[in-house]
This record gives C-alpha cells, structure tokens and sequence, in this order.
C-alpha cells in the first residue's frame, strides 16, 4: 500500500508538470520510477497505458475548442503511432539492466533540452504565417517522436511542440493542442505494443491505477501552480530533477564503489541551485520590463485622448 502511494504521488507530481508546461509527464515520471528500481519496459509499459485516459480528455476538449490542425494531426499521429508500435516492440524483447542506462541518458538529453528551451533559448515571437506544415517535416517528426516515447517512456511533446512553434506555419495554441490530440492515438499505439510483447499478466496494474489517480488528481491543480510558481522557475526544478535523477542512475550503473557520484551528484545540485536563482532573477527582470511596456503603452493612449 505504503508503495503504491508512492506511485500514486509520482503521478501527481508528474500530471502537475505537465499540466503547468505543456509537456513532461512521460520524461518526469519515468525518471522517478526508474530511480525506484522499476524496469524501463514495465515504466513505459505503466506510463502509456496510465495517459490513456488523459491523452483522450486532453484530445476532446482541444477539438472541441477548435485547437486542432486535423491533417496536421494525423500526419504525426499515423508515424508516430507506428513508430512508438515498434519501439514498444523493441523494449519488450531487451534486457531491462542493460537498456536502462540508454534510456536514462536519452531522458537526461531531455532534461537539458527542458532547460535550453524554458530558460536559455530566445522566446518566440506571437505571430504566425498560416500556412501548412510540410509533410516532409510533420512526417518524420512524428515518426522519431513516437519511437523516442514509446522507448524513453517519454518525449512525445518535448521533441513535437518545440519543433512546430520555432516554424511560426501555426498559431501556438493549435500547436498545442494538435499534439495533444495526436498523442492520445501514439499511446493506444505504444499500450498495444506492450500488451501484445510484454503481455497483460506482466503489466503492474495497481502500479497504473495508481500513477493514473495521482494524475488525475493532480490535474485541476496545474493551472493554479502556473498562476503561483514563474514559468522559468518551475522549467529549471523540472529539468534540474530530470537530469539529477539520471545521471544518479548513470553514475550507480558505471561507476559503483567510488567517490565519483558523490562528487558529481554535489556538483549538480549546485548548478541546479545556480538556474533556480538565475530563473527567479530573470522571471523578475521580464515582469519589470512588461510593466514598463504596458505602463508606456498606457502612457501614449492617455497622450492621444
């Protein structure tokens, strides 16, 4: 009971990220449960078939509000979804320990692109083209994406939403809410892969029912912690976990009976210290500038009156 609240906060925390940055529920949740001494196989496994119910809520409510490029859609859904098929495939039929150092540098590459995207890379402009997005991007896209997630138990938003907003073809909010709808049709995908290689007696259900719950729970919460916590602020915590529980695991794993990990897990919290003023610090700078603009903006109304 005691380890399936555990799971169950997991979820919650996870669900909150995502709710609060639009991505990072598979990359944050896998590397808590890879951290805890559970099989990249069977955290994949529990993650996707977990966000079933998430990604299909997320993908109503976003075709209902009109967020949806529907081509757009199933242009990364359908390789997407053959891709994270196959990637489920390849999961189930790998060693768990020898795989597990993989996956955990391929989600510590993503905890540093969490932080390049929030923290270092230049915002991105409003203003869009509308235009179509070529399928020659789109399909590809999706394809690595589905395989990436359905590997890493994450990355289906991080490697998509990045990757469409720096083209400006779209407005950010159909950005958003294409992938989302997409995702719910590359998780059906990665769950069938792993029900039909892995099998259903192999999956931990209260393991799923319990990180489900915590998310769903979680999930009226996420605008609130959005309102409370700056965004720079909550993309560094994040990014700083993803990287300091991986690499914990790819110091454990290679250099074991030595005071190596000792010395670099020292070193990370901190840096990660360092970020976490450096994105206070920046967040304040950006909140006085816009106060600036908009008192100037206010200042040339009241001059035209």
């Amino acid at each position: 009971m005691q380890k399936l609240t555990i799971f169950a906060l997991v979820g919650f925390f996870a669900q909150l990220i995502d709710g609060s940055l639009g991505m990072g529920f598979g990359a944050t949740s896998s590397s808590l449960l890879l951290s805890a001494g559970i099989a990249p196989v069977i955290a994949s496994a529990t993650i996707h078939i977990s966000q079933i119910a998430t990604t299909a809520a997320s993908g109503i409510s976003h075709l209902k509000f009109g967020n949806v490029d529907k081509p757009l859609m199933l242009r990364l859904a359908l390789p997407g979804a053959l891709t994270s098929f196959l990637g489920a495939a390849l999961l189930s039929s790998l060693d768990g320990d020898t795989i597990k150092p993989f996956i955990s540098l391929f989600l510590l590459t993503m905890g540093f692109y969490v932080l390049y995207q929030f923290l270092f890379k230049r915002e991105m402009k409003n203003g869009f083209q509308n235009k179509k997005v070529s399928g020659l991007l789109s399909i590809p896209l999706g394809g690595v994406a589905g395989f990436l997630d359905s590997i890493g138990g994450g990355g289906w938003g991080p490697v998509n939403t990045p990757v469409l907003l720096s083209r400006k073809k779209i407005e950010a909010r159909k950005v958003v809410g294409t992938v989302s709808s997409s995702e719910f049709i590359v998780t059906i995908s990665a769950s069938a892969g792993f029900f039909i290689f892995l099998g259903f007696s192999q999956i931990s259900w209260g393991l799923v029912i319990a990180l489900a719950l915590g998310g769903v729970i979680a999930a009226p919460f996420a605008a609130w912690l959005v309102k409370v916590i700056p965004l720079y602020f909550l993309a560094v915590f994040v990014g700083g976990l993803i990287i300091f529980t991986n690499s914990n695991i790819l110091l454990d794993t290679f250099f074991q009976n030595s005071a190596l990990p000792v010395f670099i897990n020292s070193l990370v919290i901190v840096m990660w210290g360092g970020l976490l003023v450096y994105a206070y610090h920046k967040n304040k700078r950006n909140l006085a500038l816009q106060t600036h603009q908009n008192e100037k903006i206010n200042l040339q109304e009241m001059n035209e009156i």
